[in-house]
């Protein structure tokens, strides 16, 4: 395994490791306005949430690393602190590309490439009505973290009102995944789309503790067959199976191969009856 001290190391160098490893990275494409009212509109990928309640969302405007200069998006909100966050979904990926590059200050992007400004309700910065997700942000603080290039500046912004296409709501009145086509940020020139295969669900343990890998046979837990993520589902389950269960699993499957079998259990979302079979 190789290692890399970031101050022995070239900033772009560091940079590139950072953005190939973290990822997939979602997409802030930020709107904002300057003091003269005029637009911006560009793409960072150094965003995420990071609070309900109050609704916070933190995106990084970085100094280039070529030249140092800070984006106009960091200079924009500088002067109003105002933004408009707008997801951005395979539909779209093209014109925001576009929009990321680096175009003199004072150039709208929304007309170079090609998107339509809505007005928003409670901030001046306008929508993007391509988005199905806009997020209307005041910013409350701008946290410079160096001078050189590189240097990210955190956007630290409150949620005032969220806007969302409401064809892609399910039947629980929540964002469906499947419908929203999000894509993210990966390294180079490479992007993730979050859609169809590529989607898939893991149980969240919020009130119930699984019995964990630790109480597992020893036969199962060292056993050379099963990954680590065949382990931890196994661990995610609420209750250890019953002697009745164990005897009824062997004899269901008797005379298959025992961890082939559990493999294909759980692959199946039958964990329960995987660990039974294997105890």
């Amino acid at each position: 395994m190789l290692s890399f001290i970031p101050s022995e190391n070239p900033v772009s160098k560091i940079h590139q490791l950072l953005l190939g490893g973290i990822s997939p990275r979602p997409i802030c494409f930020a709107s904002t306005i300057d003091k003269n009212g005029n637009r911006n509109l560009a793409p960072f990928s150094f965003f995420n949430v990071f609070s309900a309640n109050p609704p916070i969302a933190i995106f990084s405007p970085a100094l280039s690393g070529r030249t140092g200069e800070a984006k106009h998006t960091h200079l924009n909100v500088k002067e109003v602190p105002e933004v408009v966050i707008n997801v951005v979904t395979y539909s779209m990926v093209q014109q925001m590309s576009l929009a990321s590059s680096p175009y003199e200050k004072g150039v709208d992007e929304f007309i170079k490439s090609g998107f339509t400004p809505m007005a928003s309700d409670m901030v001046k910065p306008a929508r993007v009505k391509e988005s199905p997700m806009q997020l209307e942000c005041k910013v409350i603080e701008v946290k410079e973290l160096g001078t050189q290039g590189g240097a990210g500046n955190l956007i630290i912004c409150e949620i005032l009102k969220i806007h969302i296409d409401e064809n892609l709501l399910n039947e629980k009145g929540l964002i469906d995944q499947q419908k929203i086509d999000l894509v993210a940020r990966m390294g180079e020139n490479w992007y993730c789309r979050a859609n169809g295969s590529a989607l898939f669900e893991v149980a969240k343990p919020l009130t119930i503790c699984g019995i964990g890998v630790d109480v597992l046979p020893e036969h199962i837990r060292l056993s050379q067959y099963l990954s680590g993520n065949e382990l931890g589902i196994l661990g995610n389950l609420e209750h250890f199976p019953n002697k009745e269960e164990i005897l009824s699993t062997k004899e269901k499957f008797k005379g298959k191969d025992a961890f082939l079998t559990a493999k294909q259990l759980i692959e199946n979302g039958n964990g329960k009856e995987a660990l039974a079979l294997l105890c």
